[in-house]
């Protein structure tokens, strides 16, 4: 599906938008919810990932393919080793195919699970028979995805020993380490985390709760961007979220206020208001706790005519698609004066946007909906735009309640 989007009649827009679950808290909580049956879950994502994730738990046997879903592979590879009596192999796409899954691999080996790899060393598909898992001490890089460090902690409560991580080296992606860490907590389950030492306690059972998901940060950031590009009184009702959100990417309150973009809490709602121009030249941030937004900021400054120099971003290279790679290409078709490394991304400011550029979206579902905001500076065509179901299936709809102009082409 390739759609043309245009920009709204008027810049001054006010719109009211219910924001899917978080895709992150949605497969944390239903990995928790395969462990203890008698956990509720309320407004999970609705997204691609969270169903693949789902499917995928209810499998005792055989194949699991879980297709583009980064974080169900690195979960599911935790749960279906220490699952004593699952028999699996786990696989995905063939970007899927290309991503490592070596490092919790080894630490999986090292507690005891018994893992192969199908075809090539390190890399998916995986053929996984699950074991009762005793052993409880293990290490990891600090400074990989927090999804495999995440996948080892949810796991955690259900071995005999529960597990003690230990992190070597700089941590990144904190907030999600802590967002799984308070999602135990909540459910009654010991954990502790002191310097680089990670602990979760075993426990056999949970009291009966319902866990409400929050609706997802990541998916807000289109709206702040949407926000920074529209005209000084702009209004956008947001729900729903909370105001100490476990999501890492809730800095963007703090980011955005550098564009002009301030943030109310009402009622598990937000209203982000433009109340000015940005009065800056170039926005300077560290993202190392939350990577996954870099592609709307950097957006959102090439509109605003802003630099940026982005930092803390090598999580970026193994995502759906080397995400500094397709950012620097297609910021580039744009007239953008860009330059990345593997670790961060340095933009020029510019007052020049090229008009009805396509834009190709990698199998990737943030570099489709971090590009669309851009429809409030010029006309600019969306390649692949259906990739957006992977976390935000309905990202069109809501886009046309902001009036921007979706319109589909052969």
């Amino acid at each position: 599906m390739k759609l043309h989007l245009t920009s709204p009649e008027s810049n001054h827009i006010q719109a009211n938008i219910k924001v899917t679950g978080s895709k992150s808290e949605s497969n944390r909580i239903l990995l928790l919810q395969a462990l203890y049956s008698n956990i509720k879950i309320e407004n999970v994502s609705n997204s691609d990932d969270a169903q693949v994730m789902a499917k995928g738990l209810g499998i005792e046997n055989g194949e699991v393919d879980i297709h583009h879903a980064g974080t169900a592979m690195r979960f599911l590879t935790a749960y279906f080793a220490t699952q004593e009596g699952k028999n699996v192999i786990l696989t995905g796409s063939q970007r899927m195919t290309e991503r490592p899954i070596k490092v919790l691999v080894d630490a999986l080996r090292e507690l005891g699970a018994e893992i192969s790899y199908v075809k090539n060393e390190g890399y998916p598909p995986i053929k996984i028979t699950g074991k009762k898992i005793n052993k409880n001490k293990v290490s990891l890089p600090a400074n990989i995805s927090s999804q495999y460090i995440s996948a080892l902690l949810l796991t955690a409560p259900s071995l005999e020993n529960g597990i003690e991580l230990e992190l070597v080296g700089k941590i990144t992606s904190v907030p999600y380490i802590k967002m799984t860490l308070a999602l135990l907590t909540q459910l009654g389950i010991k954990n502790s985390f002191e310097g680089n030492s990670i602990k979760v306690h075993s426990k056999k059972t949970v009291e009966n709760q319902t866990l409400v998901v929050e609706s997802d940060w990541s998916s807000a950031s289109y709206f702040y961007s949407i926000a920074a590009l529209s005209e000084v009184g702009s209004k956008f009702t947001l729900s729903a979220y909370k105001q100490n959100s476990l999501q890492g990417d809730s800095v963007l309150a703090e980011i955005y206020k550098e564009f002009g973009v301030d943030t109310v809490f009402i009622n598990n709602k937000i209203e982000l208001h433009k109340v000015k121009k940005p009065q800056i030249e170039v926005l300077e941030w560290d993202l190392a706790n939350a990577p996954d937004i870099a592609q709307t900021i950097s957006v959102t400054c090439l509109g605003l005519g802003i630099g940026c120099y982005l930092t803390g971003l090598h999580t970026l290279k193994i995502k759906e698609t080397d995400r500094l790679e397709a950012l620097y290409i297609e910021l580039s078709k744009l007239g953008a004066s860009i330059l990345v490394t593997d670790k961060d991304l340095t933009l020029q400011p510019t007052s020049v946007i090229n008009a009805d550029i396509s834009i190709d979206t990698y199998n990737d579902h943030r570099m489709a909906m971090a590009f669309a905001p851009l429809a409030f500076k010029t006309s600019i065509i969306i390649n692949d735009a259906g990739v957006v179901s992977k976390s935000y299936p309905d990202f069109w709809t809501d886009m046309e309640q902001v009036q921007i102009g979706v319109k589909p082409l052969n």
